[in-house]
């Protein structure tokens, strides 16, 4: 990451594999968490035929999509701020 077309440190493949984890993991909780507030009362109530249809679709249709937007955003976070920072423990460089 820190050389164009040079290998990668160990350090920065850890730090690239643990992201990956993390935003699979926080997807995979989110996409989750989305289903069960919009399809849960389909399948908790007792509702009409056609409004639990549309919920259980709904929650279908809405939680991969929230999942793939999940993964995306935080693993392009990742590659805008170029992987660790260069003296861990800080927040600000001129810190």
């Amino acid at each position: 990451m820190s050389t164009y077309g040079g290998r990668r440190s160990q350090g920065e493949r850890d730090a690239m594999t643990i992201e990956i984890g993390y935003a699979l993991a926080s997807a995979a909780f989110a996409a989750a968490l989305l289903f069960a507030v919009v399809a849960g009362p389909a399948l908790l109530f007792d509702l009409s035929r056609t409004l639990e249809s549309v919920l259980l679709r709904t929650g279908s249709v809405l939680a991969p999509v929230l999942f793939l937007a999940r993964v995306v955003s935080v693993l392009l976070r990742f590659g805008r701020r170029g992987g660790q920072p260069s003296q861990p423990g800080r927040t600000n460089p001129d810190s």
